[in-house]
């Protein structure tokens, strides 16, 4: 969910063309978190951002947006539950890493793990996870609700972790949507991954790049490229990104696995399903009965 994902598990953003309306605040089931004072609103633009420009926005971003983030989401999330997406698809139905009853004693990395809920579910399932996470904030989320495993701040694209390290690997919503190379988080996780360990991954489906990040109906119509892979900035007064976030075509992304030694084994575009009633940011029923919100990539090492 995660860096923090999370989800691009997509934060409310500010205007430029189409992006960004927020749903109503969850209530935590926790104690309550204390919000920090908001700085002047960031100017919303298209333009280049590398990958060390990206990374110190990023993490500046989720330190200063976890408290809002938890709050806002985390009734969703849970507190011990492996959630994908905004679209509800669950791990104990999806299977993508395995089945439940064959995780115990594996060893599992969370990239961009947020408040760590998926590594939580996992080490329910006898796995040994280690939370990474990009953002100390969300970190310490992780460790306000428990945290009996190993939380690592680093960046996704210089893992702490020794060759074969882990034999498997997931990411909902984090880190790859933010970064600006993210082949050097897939040679990464390639590198820390056993032979025959599996990768498997989330991010906003690249057609909704095209759209206004909207969840009613003005949502629906496109207002831009969908080949425009201009990141999406947002910058202080002086002009340094405060926030960022990457697109890349659907063969795009297919060409960064395969390119890092990957084996591409599924991608899944969750339905919406019926009982998700509720929005996330540009996700709701509406747009999610007509357009796919989140792809998932399903990959193994050799």
């Amino acid at each position: 969910m995660s860096v923090e994902a999370t989800w691009a598990l997509r934060r409310p953003r500010v205007t430029p063309v189409g992006h960004g309306r927020a749903e109503e605040p969850q209530i935590s089931t926790r104690e309550p978190i204390i919000q920090e004072p908001e700085g002047p609103e960031p100017e919303a633009t298209r333009r280049a951002a590398g990958v060390t420009e990206s990374t110190r926005a990023n993490r500046g971003w989720w330190d200063r947006n976890a408290d809002e983030y938890q709050v806002e989401h985390g009734t969703f999330l849970g507190d011990d539950r492996f959630v994908w997406c905004p679209e509800g698809l669950d791990e104990v139905e999806a299977e993508l890493l395995g089945p439940p009853e064959e995780l115990k004693g594996k060893d599992v990395l969370e990239i961009g793990a947020g408040a760590a809920q998926c590594s939580r579910w996992l080490a329910a399932q006898g796995a040994r996870p280690v939370a990474l996470d990009l953002s100390h904030r969300q970190l310490q989320h992780a460790l306000r609700i428990g945290a009996p495993f190993p939380l690592v701040c680093a960046e996704a694209g210089v893992l702490p972790f020794a060759d074969a390290s882990f034999d498997l690997a997931c990411s909902a919503y984090g880190a790859l949507p933010f970064v600006a190379d993210p082949r050097l988080v897939l040679r990464e996780v390639r590198r820390v991954l056993r032979p025959g360990g599996r990768f498997v991954f989330s991010v906003t489906h690249p057609i909704r790049w095209a759209f206004p990040d909207e969840p009613g109906p003005e949502g629906l119509s496109v207002a831009s490229s969908y080949f425009d892979r201009t990141p999406y900035v947002e910058q202080d007064d002086e002009g340094r990104a405060v926030y960022v976030e990457h697109h890349r075509t659907l063969g795009d992304r297919v060409r960064d696995v395969v390119a890092s030694g990957l084996t591409l084994v599924d991608l899944v575009e969750p339905e919406w399903p019926a009982w998700n009633t509720s929005e996330w940011g540009g996700w709701s029923p509406l747009r999610g009965n007509l357009i796919p919100g989140t792809a998932i990539f399903v990959c193994v090492r050799d």
